[in-house]
């Protein structure tokens, strides 16, 4: 923080606060320094269109880190969450406890002084075109990450496009500092007493700002397009807000700024000046509000120009001012200890010393977070890293999530979503949750509906687990929930299809539907609409399904499709969703496919091969899922039909073959496994056959002595060239096994041919089980079923 006064005997007097935009220690120094000068007016680096609700800052129910956020109402920005804000037709102001504007914002309430915010309208700055999207952000807004990467740039014109972009790090390595973010903490965030560093650091941006200045225009080229004009229209309208104040007869002015603004607010420039350079600037119609943030997304790693590094650290200085080193390892040790892992007070104790005693070999005037991190690792971690990790996701950075006050400006839909959590006993919370729920319980298959319907809206805020969220059981699902800022803006997008999630997520679905193109699309789609109980959007989305089913001829397109709709027709009787016309369709599906299975095989290549393996392996799967005897019959029935042909490839060939052994209608598979590897044929379509046969698991090689013996004696018997041929196909095949499996096949294989090994069934050898002993266990096992073993 710098602080800056423009004064003189008989005028209005002006302090100007240079400030880094997050830190406990500049947010101290400001309210401190307000509450010395107490001004009659405040001026905030922010959208002018806050000013409307900034008092809300000073309800009970605003609880930081939140954010202001502009939007343009009725626009369409991008659909993915990490879209940048000014693509996504929205931008977002973060406010922590610890941010310097935060402070100077609740001291202005709290003391009844008007406060305004003086940056750049975001009307302007949602209106930038396309080509300068990529401004960086201000020098003062950079992130450390963002200045370590120009520490090191040399040559003529690098060290002023350095200042210029980075002053902090510049500063810093001046001062023989090699992070910027250390050298910011040194000086002024970890220093509580003595004389205040902030004249100097506004003396030495001014200083650099005249080194700058004196530069002719070419040894600045290499900065990116706009980004000195986008400043100077910054500082234009800062130095307009400021002058509009004292006309209004303000005597004692506080302006809160980023340290690099400093400067051009203390400059003589002509208001007719900052007119020109303002006047005809694009303008967007935008709408403000506050929304709830994250500590996490405070981060430089985040994303935000801004960031910090240590947002946790950052808010436990600020509001434990009293022995913060000694309050912090404390809470590290509860953190451990709530993991079942063994930390003493001696521990902390120790801990302490050795943070202190680092701060003073290094000459810190308190110890800061990496001294108190290898503290933390060193003893109450004992050298391990797991809980030094634990430390840093859990209060390093933390996931604190604020809050807002009822009275916000929302759209309606974002309401109706306040309303349903409130209802279904929801909370928001930025950390990773998991929620089971039972679909046979009201309130769950509500809250299920709930999360599916925001899925359409591309509001992620739940995320099932594999196989749509549904476990082991018909009755369950299990979601991720996990809160994020930017689901705001989802949800301000999403109002444009209505004012309520159900109502939103059915004229989506209903949009899906018309422009979908492709059948698995819209099968997905009908899978979705029934999970999310779209009653009203289901007969269009199936209407179209219908029709798009009875063109496509294409039997990979219809195989595709069939999984999605056996799942949502099996699990809609769970949710009392009407599935009859999603039942026709799929009785349409399976006869297709059995009809066309011949023609889709014949004369695949291994890609092509690869493919339908996937494919009918899935219709499989769905079928056994759907439990419907005439279905299951008429694919079995296809596949006897395709098995035996010729032209079929190798891998297509060993699948079906391991199918109809499962479902028990061929007997004859070692024989048949016996051709496919035996000399004659090509090596390459022998283990295409095997992997195509063994793809569904090795088990069947675990239990199964004849086909090992086969397996391994065609392995045995390939000839060197060949077997470096097919040892990658092999390899591809034993790796998709579970450890186990493979560990169990490797010790059969080496026990084939030794005393005791496993014996073929057909080589006549007598059988080494013991009938008595599998007697008693069997009787055993027929008591606690409740049965009689008979005599």
């Amino acid at each position: 923080m710098t602080r800056v006064s423009a004064t003189d005997s008989t005028g209005p007097r002006v302090e100007i606060y240079g400030i880094r935009h997050h830190g406990p220690g500049s947010a101290r120094a400001v309210r401190r320094a307000l509450e010395e000068f107490k001004p009659d007016a405040v001026l905030i680096e922010g959208p002018p269109e806050a000013d409307a609700i900034v008092g809300l800052a000073d309800d009970d129910g605003m609880v930081p880190p939140v954010a202001l956020l502009a939007y343009a109402p009725g626009g369409s920005g991008g659909s993915g969450t990490e879209a940048p804000a000014r693509e996504r037709q929205a931008a977002f102001w973060p406010f922590a406890e610890f941010s310097p504007e935060w402070q100077a914002i609740r001291y202005a309430l709290a003391a009844g002084v008007p406060v305004r915010f003086c940056d750049l309208p975001a009307a302007h700055q949602l209106a930038v075109p396309p080509e300068a999207e990529d401004l960086p952000a201000a020098p003062d807004e950079e992130s450390p990450e963002g200045q370590d990467e120009t520490v090191d740039q040399e040559g003529d014109g690098e060290d002023e496009r350095e200042i210029r972009l980075d002053p902090l790090g510049w500063l810093a390595r001046v001062a023989g500092y090699d992070d910027a973010e250390r050298w910011w903490d040194d000086a002024v965030e970890h220093r509580h007493d003595g004389p205040s560093p902030f004249p100097a650091i506004a003396e030495a941006m001014t200083e650099l700002r005249d080194r700058v200045a004196e530069l002719p225009a070419e040894s600045l080229a290499g900065l990116p397009d706009g980004y000195l004009r986008r400043e100077e229209q910054r500082e234009a309208h800062m130095r307009r807000t400021l002058r509009r104040t004292l006309k209004e007869g303000r005597e004692r002015v506080a302006v809160v700024c980023g340290a690099w603004h400093v400067p051009a607010l203390r400059r003589k420039v002509p208001a007719a000046h900052d007119d020109r350079t303002l006047r005809g600037l694009p303008k967007a119609k935008v709408a403000m509000t506050w929304v709830p943030w994250t500590h996490g997304r405070l981060t430089g790693r985040s994303g935000y120009g801004a960031g910090v590094r240590s947002p946790g650290w950052y808010h436990h200085l600020f509001t434990a001012a009293d022995r913060p080193i000694e309050r912090w390892l404390t809470e590290a040790a509860r953190v451990l200890r709530a993991e079942d892992l063994h930390v003493s007070s001696a521990h902390v104790i120790e801990a302490v010393r050795l943070a202190d005693a680092l701060a003073a070999l290094r000459g810190r005037p308190l110890a800061g977070l990496d001294e108190v991190t290898e503290a933390t690792r060193a003893v109450l971690c004992e050298g391990a890293e797991l809980p030094v990790e634990l430390i840093q996701r859990r209060m390093v950075v933390g996931e604190r999530l604020g809050a807002v006050p009822d009275g916000t400006p929302m759209v309606p839909l974002q309401r109706d979503l306040k309303a349903e959590r409130s209802r279904l006993r929801l909370t928001e919370s930025a950390l990773e949750k998991e929620q089971d729920l039972d679909l046979r319980r009201p309130i769950d298959l509500a809250r299920s509906r709930l999360l599916h319907r925001l899925r359409l809206l591309n509001v992620d805020w739940g995320v099932p687990q594999e196989g749509g969220g549904r476990a082991k059981g018909t009755f369950r699902e299990t979601w991720t929930l996990m809160w994020r800022p930017e689901f705001e803006v989802e949800l301000i997008e999403a109002s444009a299809w209505g004012t309520t999630v159900l109502g939103a997520a059915t004229a989506r679905a209903e949009a899906m539907a018309a422009g979908a193109a492709a059948l698995s699309d819209l099968t997905s789609l009908a899978e979705r609409c029934l999970l999310a109980d779209l009653g009203a959007a289901l007969p269009g989305v199936m209407g179209a399904l219908a029709d798009r089913a009875a063109l496509d001829s294409d039997v990979a397109h219809l195989m595709s499709a069939l999984p999605a709709l056996v799942r949502a027709l099996r699990y809609g009787d769970v949710r009392g969703t009407a599935t009859g016309p999603l039942r026709t369709v799929v009785d349409g599906l399976v006869v297709r496919i059995c009809v066309g299975l011949p023609t889709a095989v014949a004369g695949v290549d291994d890609d092509a091969a690869r493919e339908l393996l996937g494919h009918v392996d899935a219709v499989h799967g769905a079928l056994s899922l759907l439990d419907d005897a005439a279905h299951t019959e008429r694919w079995r029935r296809a596949l006897e039909g395709v098995v035996d042909r010729r032209d079929l490839h190798g891998l297509l060939e060993g699948r079906l073959t391991r199918l109809l052994l499962d479902a028990g209608r061929l007997p004859d598979v070692a024989d048949r496994m016996a051709r496919s590897v035996s000399v004659g044929a090509a090596p390459e379509r022998a283990a295409a056959w095997v992997e195509g046969f063994l793809s569904g698991g090795g088990l069947i090689l675990v239990h199964d002595d004849d086909l090992l013996r086969l397996v391994d004696g065609w392995i045995a018997g390939l000839p060197g060239e060949s077997f470096t041929d097919v040892l990658p196909l092999l390899r591809r095949t034993f790796g998709g096994y579970a450890a186990a499996e493979r560990r169990t096949i490797g010790e059969r294989v080496r026990g084939l041919g030794a005393p005791g090994g496993p014996r073929s069934r057909s080589g006549g050898e007598r059988d080494d089980r013991d009938p008595a002993r599998a007697g008693r266990a069997a009787a055993t096992a027929l008591h606690i079923l409740g049965w009689k073993a008979s005599a």
